[in-house]
């Protein structure tokens, strides 16, 4: 007699909200799937609905007490497209590179609204940068220098902010960028030192910006790494050149990923912050207190569509072929800060609400093993043609991804 074998159990995503479906199939801009498809041209393809983007900005801005700034992390997206409409959402653009600088202000950002913050700034982006009057956030005492010689070749001071090592760390965070030894920033006890020397070299100082980590789903960690950084940066004020008028507590709010990960409760942070702006009202009354972030913002408003090329049997198990991968989507293979890969989560975007399901695992076109979109995951039934949907792939997309890798061509992205 033979053993029945249960079939695997399939972990449960947190609801996908940014989208609705109609006749079945995924409405992607207010579009059916299959329609965008071929106003697309071709698979694979990045989506980002403007109405997702658009209600994620006014449901944060209605949470967040007023007069908080709310600034985009670009390195997110940095879809030029994308970018100019944030630009016209949020109250500030960061960028991580003279790249991204123009992309910026060729989407009309205000470079009075616009910092620029990297820990390997080299000396003609920070030349670029005094001539375009954004605000620099230092993360060395080189940079000084450079600055300092910019703005005399350029006649204008260059606009100053300290980058913070801080010597804590947002717990639970996806990624570390603060606390211990990092390239991020300056260590908060070389501050006073760094703070000396840009009054000697009489940049514009305007303030700080502490960013101690990203990704992060708990709202009790980033409200203690806010208070924190308040904290840090009403000290490191005593030693400055002048008032702070900027402060930037970072971000490090995250979205659901994986099975069992839950929506982040803003509502804790919001109340937190208006308890910092209480405290800045006397301890930093000229400064304007900014959250900074990227993937919280674009992240669930994106999908990347790729195209079942082949179905295949492997002892058993069910291939999805398609002609997308880690390619064009590292971060949905699992390979792109992932100690244990877990699934993003998928759909047949054609297929919505298709009965009949089976586990699968989708891969893509490339001789590795590596070149996985999901792993045993519970999807409707497909056939060579449908339309495999990832979600959350809004951010740390494209430009994340090793898209020359093999020679396959590589994915498009439009804005609808």
């Amino acid at each position: 007699m033979t053993d029945v074998v249960p079939p695997p159990r399939v972990p449960v995503h947190a609801p996908i909200t940014a989208f609705a479906a109609r006749n079945g199939e995924l409405l992607v801009g207010g579009l059916a799937l299959s329609r965008l498809a071929a106003r697309v041209g071709q698979t694979p393809f990045y989506a980002y609905d403007r109405a997702a983007l658009s209600q994620r900005v006014r449901t944060l801005r209605a949470a967040l007490p007023a007069g908080i700034e709310l600034h985009y992390a670009m390195k997110a997206n940095p879809m030029p497209a994308l970018v100019a409409h944030m630009a016209g959402l949020v109250g500030g653009i960061d960028v991580a590179s003279a790249g991204e600088l123009k992309v910026a202000l060729d989407a009309g950002a205000d470079p009075q609204h616009i910092s620029f913050a990297g820990p390997g700034k080299r000396d003609i982006e920070l030349h670029q940068a005094v001539a375009a009057g954004v605000l620099v956030n230092i993360e060395s005492f080189r940079e000084v220098d450079v600055l300092a010689h910019a703005s005399q070749s350029l006649g204008v001071p260059a606009r100053a902010a300290v980058r913070v090592n801080p010597d804590f760390e947002l717990k639970g965070s996806g990624m570390k960028m603060g606390g211990g030894p990092k390239p991020f920033g300056v260590d908060a006890d070389q501050v006073p030192a760094l703070l000396e020397r840009i009054g000697q070299a009489g940049l514009a100082f305007e303030g700080f910006h502490l960013f101690a980590g990203s990704q992060n789903l708990r709202s009790e960690a980033i409200c203690d790494a806010q208070q924190k950084s308040f904290d840090l940066a009403v000290r490191l004020a005593a030693h400055a050149p002048g008032p702070v008028c900027f402060l930037n507590l970072g971000g490090g709010f995250g979205i659901p990923y994986f099975p069992g990960e839950q929506p982040l409760d803003v509502a804790p942070i919001a109340g937190n912050l208006a308890q910092l702006q209480q405290r800045a009202a006397c301890e930093l009354p000229q400064a304007t207190l900014v959250i900074e972030l990227g993937r919280y913002l674009v992240g669930e408003a994106g999908v990347y569509v790729a195209r079942v090329v082949d179905r295949k049997v492997s002892r058993g198990q069910v291939f999805l072929v398609t002609d997308g991968g880690l390619h064009h989507h590292l971060s949905a293979s699992g390979n792109f800060g992932q100690v244990l890969r877990k699934n993003y989560p998928l759909a047949v975007g054609n297929r919505i609400d298709t009965a009949e399901r089976e586990v699968v695992s989708v891969v893509g076109p490339l001789c590795t093993p590596l070149d996985l979109l999901g792993d045993r995951v519970e999807l409707p039934a497909a056939q060579v043609g449908d339309l495999v949907v990832v979600f959350q792939s809004g951010a740390y997309g494209a430009t994340a991804s090793p898209q020359a890798f093999l020679g396959h061509p590589g994915c498009v992205e439009v804005l609808v």
